[in-house]
């Protein structure tokens, strides 16, 4: 194990909660509602799932075996502020056969499976990846799993722990191969990453009042602004301009 990527990703974790505090994700109110809304927040953002499943409860649909039941073309409309509501309704059909097959409706049962077995058959789920399986098992059923997503890839890759080719697995593998595979900690850490996404590390970034300013993880310092490693003997140019290499100092 590598101590110093140890050591970085507990600095990070630190540094967050006390920047943000703790998150109390995934705000939801059942088991349910949390599967629900990791489907409905593919390509979308929090608030417009919030109001397709707000739409959901005033329509008394909000519940597994109704959702079974009721019309794709239905469902659809309900969930339309979610955005693909096509597509999403018919995922969630998906799921909720796959929750009657296989576990008879039963919450109960279906978070009594054991992880990398239960992970490996919503996977095969039509329209549950990576990123949406891993937020049912960590924040609706408890499994210590790390999840993913592009806030995560994105700042990983900004100070210099991932290549910016790297797949969700080996993402996931930094997490989970360093830490203890806590529930509790995995849920706090991927929500403070969401956090620091939303209000920081946005595709056009405000490094200059991020939690993480100044602190450089690499051997290889990357600008602040584009990216671009520094070559040899720019490093101490660029520390004293904010970290920006030449062309981003034009």
């Amino acid at each position: 194990m590598d101590r110093k990527t140890k050591t970085i990703l507990v600095q990070i974790y630190q540094k967050l909660y006390k920047k943000f505090g703790p998150q109390r994700w995934w705000p939801a109110q059942t088991q349910f509602e949390v599967i629900v809304g990791a489907i409905l927040t593919q390509n979308t953002n929090w608030g417009n799932v919030e109001k397709a499943i707000h739409r959901l409860k005033a329509a008394g649909v909000l519940s597994a075996r109704v959702l079974r039941d009721i019309s794709v073309t239905k469902l659809a409309a309900l969930i339309k502020p979610a955005g693909y509501f096509n597509v999403k309704a018919q995922r969630l059909k998906n799921f909720m056969r796959f929750l009657f097959d296989e576990y008879d409706g039963n919450l109960k049962t279906l978070g009594g499976e054991e992880l990398s077995h239960l992970r490996h058959k919503l996977l095969k789920v039509n329209g549950i990846g990576p990123e949406t399986a891993d937020s049912i098992l960590l924040y609706a059923l408890d499994k210590p799993v790390f999840v993913v997503d592009a806030y995560s890839k994105r700042f990983l890759y900004r100070h210099n722990l991932i290549d910016r080719n790297a797949d969700y697995h080996q993402i996931q593998e930094l997490f989970m191969g360093y830490f203890d595979h806590d529930t509790a900690m995995f849920n706090e850490y991927h929500a403070l990453i969401v956090a620091l996404g939303k209000n920081y590390c946005k595709p056009n970034p405000s490094c200059d009042r991020c939690p993480l300013n100044r602190t450089q993880y690499s051997l290889t310092f990357k600008c602040g602004s584009c990216h671009r490693a520094f070559l040899k003997g720019e490093k101490r140019i660029a520390e004293k301009s904010g970290f920006l290499c030449s062309e981003c100092r034009v």
